[in-house]
């Protein structure tokens, strides 16, 4: 005989954190859910070279133009420099001239540069989607939560905050408030080394590969040493005797394009490519980075690929357009220079800046419109500086 049921309807509320994924809701302090306001040019419009460098050379050394190694290759031409998020940020602060700073990468890297920059400047973002998945996972209200349970743990007193530079700004003012640092994926070992000297153990946030790679590969420590918090479970699914046991405590954060590699991607190319040099980022899970050849950060790999002899052969680890625009650099020289993964991933985020998002900002700006400012209020800024000004301290 079969038994039908009725179904009840359930009583379930929506997360916010679901709304934003669905579109459905917008968090200002969020990498997520905004519009970018204006109409922009279609992308289609042949025009759209001439018309940013039109607007350029209108705005002349009024504008200052940072682009993101991950970047497009036709944002990339309108760079005025490019590098890594915090190279990037202290280029800007280094041009107190400009009174306009069209940083074209992700949200918190702009956000940086406003903090390091002078008050008479002002920081455009031109697609204020540009958000970063993993800056996401970690929200002021996550880590306060956190820090609270690590109270309750009676560690908290213990803990130096460590948070990477793909943090939002209210997360590094966290970090600088409890006495914490920055750090980017080519200084972490030095911020490390500093924070223990502070204090017994360290929360690093938002990404966990890199603190865990940094401290077992670097600095000589153990898996056992590191423990995962999930801000999602209760308690960040940790006991208080794991908390007081664990010298890392590592924020469940990661990168959606380094978290990509595997182990099997690794094998795949030295099984295709014989004498390959694998090559990748620290954000990388632990095994792929313990199975490469070389590891670090975007600024090491180029290094790395132009100290390389001619003829040699390459698997890089990162996002799709900088590993692109390094093997078209280097065909030349009979590089072969290959994507780690079958499967082409591009930084979505980051590529939602485009030619018509670049040549809308910079047109508005020409005709005098300011558009997409990223504004930190002063307290978030104050104590964010504090954190910033503890890792430029580093020796």
């Amino acid at each position: 005989m079969r038994v039908v049921t009725t179904a009840q309807p359930l009583d379930v509320q929506p997360t916010p954190l679901a709304l934003l994924l669905l579109g459905r809701e917008a968090d200002p302090k969020s990498e997520r859910g905004v519009e970018c306001p204006g109409d922009l040019p279609a992308p289609s419009d042949p025009d759209l070279v001439e018309r940013a460098r039109a607007a350029k050379a209108k705005l002349g050394d009024k504008v200052f133009v940072l682009g993101h190694h991950y970047q497009r290759d036709e944002v990339i031409e309108f760079a005025d420099v490019t590098g890594d998020s915090f190279k990037l940020a202290r280029d800007a602060a280094a041009r107190p001239d400009a009174e306009y700073i069209v940083f074209c990468g992700v949200h918190f890297m702009a956000e940086s540069a406003d903090i390091l920059t002078g008050d008479d400047q002002q920081v455009i973002l031109p697609d204020l989607a540009a958000g970063c998945s993993m800056a996401d996972m970690a929200t002021a209200e996550q880590v306060a939560e956190c820090w609270d349970v690590l109270t309750e743990a009676g560690v908290a007193e213990q803990v130096v905050p460590v948070s990477y530079m793909n943090s939002s700004a209210d997360i590094k003012a966290f970090t600088g408030k409890h006495g914490g640092t920055i750090c980017t994926s080519s200084n972490a070992k030095r911020a490390l080394d500093w924070a223990f000297e502070q204090g017994e153990k360290v929360l690093f946030l938002p990404d966990q590969h890199l603190g865990r790679n940094t401290a077992v590969r670097d600095m000589g420590m153990s898996l056992d040493d590191c423990v995962v918090y999930n801000p999602h479970k209760p308690n960040g699914g940790l006991t208080a005797e794991e908390l007081r046991a664990a010298k890392m405590i590592l924020w469940r954060g990661h990168c959606s394009v380094h978290g990509r590699f595997s182990l099997d991607s690794v094998n795949d190319v030295r099984a295709r490519i014989p004498d390959v040099n694998v090559l990748v980022h620290p954000e990388c899970k632990n095994e792929v980075v313990a199975a490469a050849d070389y590891v670090g950060s975007t600024e090491y790999i180029i290094k790395a690929l132009e100290a390389a002899p001619h003829g040699s052969k390459w698997a890089i680890g990162t996002e799709l357009n900088l590993v692109r625009r390094l093997a078209n650099r280097f065909a030349a020289e009979d590089k072969e220079i290959v994507f780690l993964d079958k499967t082409v991933c591009f930084c979505s985020t980051m590529n939602r800046i485009d030619l018509p998002h670049l040549v809308w900002a910079l047109e508005s700006l020409a005709a005098g419109k300011v558009v997409n400012r990223i504004e930190v209020d002063k307290e978030t800024e104050s104590f964010a500086k504090l954190a910033l000004e503890r890792m430029l301290a580093l020796p």
